[in-house]
């Protein structure tokens, strides 16, 4: 744990950092700092900082820069990020400038955060958290071969061919279907692992297939997200060369982007941030996301998210990436409609 005073150093050392991109010296924080110490006890604390792993000096002769660590003490020192009010006002109405049409939300979404915080901003297509199940075909087809056709609500069909062990007539594979359609009605498919049900061995195996075919179909892949910002990413100090983008671009191209920065627990209703070395891949190693869940967890889900460099103005992005996400879960709402709640309102971390 640091101390009160050696906490506002290290959060003035980010704050000057994120604002200028240059390593920060003593001097500059005792001079801009409210702190009232004498630079001679910043660069004791500093150093002490340096030690503890919160900050970095390039070289010898340098000032410091936060290190993963460091930043990870200012998000969480952060407190109360609402944003200014000029700035939600001028959401609100850009929004009621656009058709009721999701795909218009979600770009003038993506275009609005990006201009905003100036970074790459990735916005996904809501999708329902968890299919549920709607219907149930067994159809037999030659010896022991049966089809199975299972209609998910939001008219998803899937379908998939098993093979009993033994030949399954027509009449005791739709007896098997009235039961399972009876049982399963509007369940997820943690909620049909859930039944305790006496089943009959067919029966149990038709239900492991459609377990399957539901949790296959809770892991497919969002839509193409909707993503704005590259040119202010390529504009800041960090990529001037361009090289160290080129991964995070690449991901992009192979529409594998979202996979690699939506974390395998993103909770609901929280702006989640994920610095440098946190993150899973190497690729992101140099990046910062900021991230969080909008819509109706019942019904849809999407996320909306920003990836920068570890330099990024946390505090506005949080605020930012919260508000709307907030706004989306409202017209998310309205669609469906239902009455919006704080329920769905994100909270900041």
């Amino acid at each position: 744990m640091l101390s009160e005073r050696t906490g506002q150093i290290l959060n003035s050392i980010v704050n000057q950092y994120i604002v200028r991109a240059v390593p920060v010296p003593s001097q500059t924080i005792a001079r801009v700092s409210s702190i009232g110490v004498s630079s001679a006890t910043v660069r004791n604390e500093m150093a002490h900082l340096e030690q503890e792993g919160y900050i970095i000096r390039p070289h010898t002769s340098a000032g410091s820069i936060p290190s993963d660590k460091g930043y990870r003490y200012y998000v969480e020192s952060l407190e109360d990020l609402p944003l200014p009010p000029a700035e939600q006002r001028m959401i609100s109405h850009l929004f009621h400038q656009v058709e009721s049409e999701v795909a218009e939300w979600l770009s003038l979404a993506a275009t609005l955060l990006a201009q905003m915080v100036q970074n790459v901003a990735i916005v996904t297509v809501p999708k329902p958290a968890a299919s549920k199940f709607k219907h149930l075909e067994l159809v037999a087809l030659q010896d022991s071969l049966t089809l199975i056709v299972l209609v998910l609500h939001g008219a998803k069909l899937k379908q998939r061919l098993i093979n009993f062990d033994r030949i399954v007539p027509q009449n005791e594979l739709t007896r098997i279907a009235n039961r399972l359609n009876g049982e399963y009605a509007d369940l997820t498919s943690q909620q049909i692992t859930a039944r305790e049900l006496v089943l009959t061995p067919a029966e149990q195996e038709v239900t492991h297939y459609l377990r399957e075919m539901m949790q296959s179909e809770d892991e497919e892949e969002y839509e193409e997200p909707y993503l704005d910002g590259w040119h202010f990413m390529l504009s800041q100090p960090e990529f001037v060369q361009g090289r160290h983008i080129l991964s995070l671009m690449e991901l992009a191209e192979q529409r594998s982007l979202l996979k690699n920065i939506v974390p395998e627990r993103l909770e609901g209703k929280r702006v989640q941030v994920i610095i440098g070395k946190e993150n899973k891949d190497k690729a992101f190693h140099n990046y910062s996301i900021v991230i969080s869940r909008y819509g109706i967890p019942e019904e849809a889900v999407g996320t909306v998210g920003v990836v920068g460099p570890t330099r990024m103005p946390y505090a506005h992005t949080i605020s930012t990436v919260g508000y709307l996400s907030l706004v989306l879960s409202q017209l998310m709402a309205g669609l469906y409609g239902r009455d919006f709640t704080s329920e769905l309102a994100p909270n900041s971390n």
